[in-house]
């Protein structure tokens, strides 16, 4: 036991002490035990971050005791590779067998896959007249991707998102005139964008950046310049994910610094704000989450495919109920996520799964039992044909939080199908 614990653990009962609290009050407002609580104060167990910030709300501390308790272990910066290159790779063998990669040219030339001179020397397609309806017909494509990514996981659309990202950039080399150059372009962009967040979907953070990094290459050739400021609210939701909360707000000042777009300023306050839940800071949290609702209400203001989810309307409130949950008041979080997860068509599964497994563990951790366990009945059925990373994030809080209640009848079969999900090895290959 380090003098870390014990340093938390002697502030905890000055502070449940100065308001009043038995242990018994304490345990019955942030669902711990008493006798954890106990050994919490006396030094005998470390607090999790996850109890320092429920004492933080019921003790109204503004996040003093999540800061004694210490940030959450941030983890390994995501490497990009510097020699990542621009080789996609796709394959289907006589047996069925498949696959698709993203590999260096040093790794392809090591490898002895196929010679650069093979790629380079694909016939050369004639100068083409991209007109309105051939963008039509990709954005068409792009619509449906993004409905098909609502069911589908990513092992089966990433080839197919590639496919079209490589299309319209041969398109985009191969256009009569710099209008039609520009909007290919543009386009591509948010195929390649689109296929990061798929590609973080799966677990692959690095793959995630390397994509996202393609399509701001790709806007800023259409003359995009705002898909770069997107970026950086891209980069922030694997920081979160990462429960690095000043990276998490870092990269969402950054995104608002880069951008006049009301749109991805919204998001980027959003970003902020979960940051700042992180560290339990509710007054920072609240400005952010205000001023968030305020610029995503406004008209979005280009003809593009909307940036950020496109399926749910109001997802500053989403992410209000988000916050609460990671500031240490799940009960709040559990009555707004409830009201707001109502308004998500019944088709985006993807999101309903995503924010239903934050729902799940609100209920969980407000003692609301069979509530959880109810919540989550759907969202295992939907992790199986998705393979979410974002959702396995939450799956596996929500298990740490159900076996804190293993003598409780209403967990035993949750937690079985809990276990089973996340030890289940089907992992998307790439």
């Amino acid at each position: 036991m380090g003098e870390e614990s014990i340093s938390f653990g002697v502030e905890l009962r000055r502070l449940r002490l100065r308001a009043g609290w038995k242990l018994t009050d304490l345990a019955e407002a942030t669902y711990y035990s008493k006798s954890h609580l106990s050994k919490v104060e006396t030094g005998a167990k470390p607090p999790s971050v996850d109890l320092a910030r429920r004492c933080d709300a019921v003790l109204h501390c503004e996040g003093a005791l999540a800061r004694l308790a210490g940030p959450p272990a941030a983890g390994a910066s995501v490497r990009r590779n510097p020699d990542s290159g621009e080789v996609w790779l796709m394959s289907l063998d006589v047996d069925g067998a498949d696959g698709f990669g993203v590999l260096s040219r040093r790794e392809l030339l090591a490898g002895g896959a196929v010679g650069l001179a093979t790629l380079a020397g694909l016939p050369v397609a004639p100068r083409a007249d991209v007109g309105p309806t051939t963008i039509a017909a990709f954005r068409e494509m792009f619509d449906q991707l993004r409905r098909l990514g609502q069911h589908l996981g990513a092992s089966v659309l990433l080839p197919v998102l590639a496919a079209q990202t490589h299309a319209l950039r041969r398109l985009a080399a191969d256009a009569v005139g710099h209008r039609q150059r520009q909007a290919a372009l543009r386009l591509a962009a948010r195929f390649a964008e689109y296929a990061g967040w798929l590609a973080q979907e799966s677990g692959d953070d690095a793959r995630a950046l390397w994509w996202t990094d393609r399509a701001v290459e790709l806007a800023a050739a259409g003359g995009d310049d705002d898909l770069a400021a997107y970026a950086y609210v891209r980069q922030g939701l694997v920081a979160l994910y990462r429960q690095d909360a000043a990276e998490t707000v870092a990269l969402a000042r950054r995104a608002a610094a880069a951008t006049s777009n009301p749109r991805i300023l919204g998001l980027a306050a959003q970003r902020e704000a979960q940051g700042h839940a992180l560290t339990g800071d509710l007054t920072a949290c609240r400005r952010a989450l205000d001023r968030a609702a305020e610029l995503l209400a406004l008209p979005h203001p280009d003809d593009g495919p909307v940036l950020g989810t496109s399926h749910v309307a109001n997802p500053a409130a989403l992410a209000e109920g988000w916050c609460y949950h990671d500031l240490g008041e799940p009960a709040l979080a559990a009555e707004i996520l409830e009201r707001e997860l109502a308004g998500v068509p019944a088709h985006a599964t993807r999101a309903r799964a995503r924010f239903g497994a934050r729902l799940a563990c609100a209920y969980a951790d407000s003692g609301e039992l069979e509530q959880a366990c109810a919540v989550v009945e759907p969202v295992l059925a939907a992790y199986g044909r998705l393979g979410s990373a974002t959702i396995r994030s939450d799956l596996r809080s929500l298990a740490r939080t159900l076996n804190r209640w293993h003598r409780h009848p209403a967990t035993a079969e949750t937690r079985l199908r809990l276990t089973a999900a996340l030890s289940a090895t089907g992992a998307p290959r790439f």
